[in-house]
């Protein structure tokens, strides 16, 4: 990190080490921003959204029927942006039961995003949002996978810096605060997480995000920590009934810019174009969960209908909730959830199967998972927003 990067309106100030790097330290927040009509149009689009989408999931009789595969998307692709090569699909064979063919060790960091945010939402019933509450969901996130030599559950002792491969802390695009001022700022980041603010609370979540990504507290797992914060603070503070919004499909599609943006908040205080890209990013988010809600709940009708006139048991319509949930199932899965034999499980797999609903997909004679393609099809389907953030 170089001293002419950083500009006379900058968003902090930097240090200079007795090891001869230098380091950036971010101002308190809140920041002073301006205004704009831009600024305040585009928080309008994003409140106006978030609360389409939060009316929506009230309505429906079992919102988590959509909460379960929400969440598992968001860690596919809050993992993607990490360098994680799996899938949904591999996330759910692996959740069945099934061993992942390949980029096993990714698979089990997205199992451990979809473990954190569970952990971290049933946490905040209790315990709110705090340096405890995300040391813990830390742990959590890297309990057995890549980086859990790093301190799990620990804020770091030494420096971290980020930057392309093999840079060190001279040629590094940007370096943190060191670790007293790291923990000084993470001091004051608790006390604005707790106090009372007059800021608008979706541009509030947007500085929220940004601050702690600056500081980057962790040596490793910084950026999935500060997109389940995003959820978890909307959850909290009850801006969405449950975890339904998440924004890495957008920070992923538009990656280079969100680095870009985060960046120049630090190098030139450019908080108005972080503010509106962040913005820019629930309104779309939230639109595309609504239509891929829609799509998903017609799914659901349209098989209910299909095996009311094949004239099925009475499980077969609670099997088809449950593969929205989890659309790769097997017999003694099926057996466990619903408390049955392993026989009926089987007979009730194969009416879906005779109704193309379910297809096996291993070959096998035994270990034989079934899978409702349609349903993962939606599910991995990208967004067809051509939006471009500014």
């Amino acid at each position: 990190m170089q001293l002419n990067d950083i500009k006379v309106n900058s968003n902090g100030r930097i240090v200079k080490t007795p090891q001869d790097y230098v380091a950036f330290i971010p101002n308190d927040l809140p920041p002073k921003i301006e205004l704009t009509w831009d600024l305040v149009t585009q928080n309008s689009k994003a409140d106006r959204a978030l609360s389409e989408l939060s009316g929506i999931t009230k309505t429906l009789p079992n919102p988590h029927l959509l909460i379960g595969p929400f969440v598992k998307r968001e860690a596919v692709l809050s993992s993607k942006i990490e360098g994680t090569r799996a899938s949904l699909s591999d996330l759910f064979f692996f959740e069945a039961g099934g061993a992942p063919k390949e980029h096993v060790s990714d698979v089990r960091e997205v199992s451990n995003y979809v473990t954190a945010m569970e952990f971290g939402l049933q946490r905040q019933e209790e315990l709110p949002m705090s340096l405890r509450l995300l040391r813990e969901i830390h742990e959590k996130l890297m309990d057995g996978v890549r980086g859990n030599t790093q301190t799990p559950g620990e804020f770091r002792r030494s420096q971290n810096w980020i930057g392309p491969p093999g840079c060190t802390l001279m040629d590094a695009t940007y370096v943190p605060p060191p670790v007293v001022e790291m923990n000084e700022c993470l001091g004051k980041f608790e006390s604005f997480l707790h106090s009372h603010s007059n800021v608008p609370p979706l541009i509030r979540l947007a500085m929220i995000h940004y601050q702690f990504e600056a500081i980057h507290p962790f040596l490793d797992g910084n950026g999935r920590i500060g997109r389940l914060l995003i959820t978890l603070l909307l959850c909290s503070e009850k801006a969405i009934p449950g975890p339904v919004l998440y924004l890495s499909a957008f920070f992923e599609k538009h990656r280079d810019e969100y680095y870009h943006h985060l960046l120049n908040v630090s190098l030139a205080g450019k908080w108005n174009r972080w503010i509106q890209y962040f913005l820019k990013a629930i309104e779309t988010q939230s639109k595309e969960a609504v239509q891929r809600s829609h799509r998903l709940l017609k799914i659901q009708t349209t098989y209910r209908a299909q095996v009311q006139k094949a004239r099925t048991s009475a499980l077969v319509p609670r099997l088809i909730d449950l593969l929205l949930f989890s659309p790769v199932i097997t017999a003694p899965f099926l057996a466990k959830h619903f408390k049955i034999t392993q026989r009926a499980a089987q007979l009730n797999i194969d009416k879906l199967i005779s109704t193309g609903i379910l297809k096996e997909v291993t070959g096998q004679l035994r270990n034989r998972m079934y899978v409702a393609e349609e349903i993962i099809a939606v599910l991995e389907e990208n967004s067809t927003d051509n939006n471009e953030p500014e």
